[in-house]
């Protein structure tokens, strides 16, 4: 058995970090549906801005919809939704299969909004519309203010990927907002059948702290976030407040581990698929890592049990040399808003550049 399908089988979902058009028109994706466990798939601006900007495969579509009259975020909502209803027909048959557990795609709203609750909310409507795909989330991020456009969307009925959460306290933020957009349809009388995903980030806190912590600390602090993060997601799910919703037909807002491809090049390229393996979540990796994993022969050592047990340890440890862990907490998810904005720019920027030298050719 493969180390895929040992994640597979231990009950973690694979969810692919990445689409291109390339990918879809050359089966690609398709292969490593049937081949390597991949059960799902996350976009973001950046990886939009690098399948839009490295490649011609956009080219034709982007001609087309400019005769149109298309340009800016709606030219783009255009092609993304074009390639993520493929990548969601893909996957539609896991869909089915696990009665919606699985099988998801997911598409960001504009990171220009990260700071407008109800633009936000507006844009999360409008992509579910358009997308026109039962098994596509949302992705909101988790900011103070994507926490109530996270309610509105949820009671809306609309399904959401929490994206950009760093820490236990902002995973539970997500989490309350779930929890009080369900009791709102609950109370409603509308059905519990919305799903979410809550996003957190692993190893970005390892790249923020690089240099700065003792030898011995090096890539072991998001791994402890991880641990601590699972240990308030397991107490949620055993709370009566979640046993009351589940009772009425919700299904839990799994924990999805987010920026799980090694940083650092001297440790294993598998170093956070390992140590996050455990049941009942998901994690979504980039392609190198991803075949990084197919290729490891070995078994892999499910060390998060241990990894949650230790975290506070670690954490405080982590405190002891210096490391203000809340504070780098709200510095990451900033600094996670402001490269989705200047990605978000840069694409839109590209595909103004190639709208016009096509339009000329």
């Amino acid at each position: 058995m493969n180390a895929n399908a040992q994640l597979h089988a231990l009950g973690q979902s694979l969810w692919l970090d990445n689409i291109t058009r390339e990918m879809l028109e050359d089966g690609t994706l398709k292969r490593y549906i049937d081949t390597l466990s991949v059960t799902g798939l996350t976009s973001n601006p950046s990886i939009f801005d690098a399948a839009i900007g490295n490649t011609t495969a956009y080219d034709t579509a982007i001609v087309a919809k400019a005769k149109q009259g298309l340009s800016g975020e709606s030219l783009f909502n255009e092609l993304a939704l074009e390639d993520l209803r493929r990548a969601a027909d893909l996957f539609r048959p896991i869909y089915d299969a696990t009665g919606g557990v699985d099988g998801w795609v997911s598409m960001e709203v504009s990171p220009l909004l990260a700071d407008d609750t109800a633009g936000t909310f507006a844009a999360a409507k409008a992509i579910h519309e358009q997308a026109m795909r039962i098994n596509l989330f949302v992705k909101i991020p988790g900011t103070p203010a994507g926490i109530p456009a996270i309610e509105e969307a949820i009671f809306a009925g609309v399904p959401v990927n929490v994206t950009l959460l760093f820490s236990r306290e902002q995973y539970l933020a997500a989490a309350e907002a779930y929890l009080r957009g369900l009791e709102r349809r609950h109370a409603a009388g509308l059905s519990l059948d919305v799903a979410s995903v809550a996003s957190v980030f692993i190893s970005r806190w390892d790249a923020a702290v690089s240099g700065k912590v003792p030898e011995k600390l090096r890539n072991k602090l998001g791994i402890a976030i991880g641990g601590r993060t699972y240990r308030a997601y397991r107490s949620l799910l055993a709370s009566d407040r979640w046993k009351a919703l589940a009772k009425a037909g919700a299904q839990p807002q799994r924990l999805l581990w987010a920026s799980t491809g090694t940083k650092d090049p001297a440790a294993s390229p598998i170093l956070y698929i390992e140590t996050l393996a455990v049941a009942d979540t998901v994690n979504t990796i980039p392609e190198k890592t991803l075949l990084a994993l197919a290729a490891h022969t070995e078994e892999l050592n499910h060390e998060l049990a241990s990894a949650s047990a230790a975290a506070e340890t670690v954490l405080s440890a982590y405190i002891g040399s210096g490391i203000d862990i809340n504070a780098l907490a709200e510095r990451l998810q900033l600094e996670g808003a402001e490269a989705f904005v200047k990605s978000w720019q840069q694409m839109l920027q590209r595909i103004e550049t190639k709208s016009s030298a096509l339009a000329g050719d």
